[in-house]
């Protein structure tokens, strides 16, 4: 299938064979964020959302690291701009983070390399995240004084709630095994196995029913905040409409011959 991509200053978009990729491509500042690249990652993933033929997006970063969370030149801004210019800046990281939860496609962080502070965020607000054994994850932000306080609605949930006290109190950098064991992060593979995993993995759930993929994603998400009683019949009603799908007629119709 022929690839299509799109041109960015500061991030690569390409998708083919149903699958969107979107690099972070500031290799020579381990890929750190800035206001600029996540709007273009907002662009990215909008363009993936309004394309048909894509099923799952891949989050990656060029270079040796996934994403060092903000560069220098942000936090210098950071410390001296005014309320108002750091709630906007702040809104647009988290404008990201809950178009990532809206949207219809699932997105897997590929991660090698160091995903710290916002850039492990970003990681944690993927609905899969693969690592590479040497990976490294955390959220440092306590040591300068800050806090990683959008993410906190997305890693409490993601790991216990003492779980993510920690994480987010100390400081720790954990490897990528670590990150596995509480459930911050879905699989790790070996290094030099990595690419060849990853490929693997995201083609075979690209390989999955589009339209149950993704009324799964949403009603799972949307159970956050639903009652029991609520989400059960949250579950009656999207049940009921799934069977209607094209996919799960066919998925049906396919079972039944066997």
């Amino acid at each position: 299938m022929t690839e299509a991509t799109s041109a960015y200053s500061k991030i690569l978009y390409s998708s083919a064979s149903g699958i969107a990729r979107i690099t972070l491509n500031r290799p020579d500042k381990r890929n750190a964020l800035d206001a600029e690249i996540v709007s273009e990652i907002k662009a990215a993933l909008h363009q993936a959302a309004e394309d048909g033929s894509v099923r799952v997006v891949v989050l990656s970063g060029a270079g040796k690291d996934f994403c060092s969370g903000a560069d220098l030149a942000a936090l210098q801004r950071i410390s001296e701009a005014t309320v108002m210019e750091n709630v906007a800046d702040a809104r647009n990281l988290g404008e990201l983070f809950n178009q990532m939860r809206q949207h219809p496609r699932p997105i897997v962080a590929a991660v090698r390399g160091r995903a710290l502070a916002g850039g492990c965020g970003m990681a944690t607000a993927c609905d899969i995240v693969l690592a590479a054994e040497s990976a490294q994850f955390g959220y440092p932000e306590v040591n300068i004084g800050f806090i990683p306080a959008m993410v906190m609605a997305i890693l409490r949930r993601s790991v216990s709630e003492k779980r993510a006290f920690e994480l987010i109190t100390r400081g720790d950098i954990l490897t990528a095994r670590r990150a596995e064991e509480i459930g911050m992060i879905t699989c790790v593979f070996a290094d030099e196995e990595f690419d060849a995993k990853v490929e693997e993995y995201v083609g075979q759930l690209a390989a999955k029913s589009a339209s149950a993929v993704s009324l799964s994603k949403n009603l799972l998400y949307h159970m956050d905040a639903m009652s029991f009683e609520t989400a059960l019949e949250a579950g009656v009603q999207l049940n009921a409409i799934t069977r209607m799908t094209d996919d799960c007629k066919r998925g049906v119709e396919k079972f039944l011959k066997k």
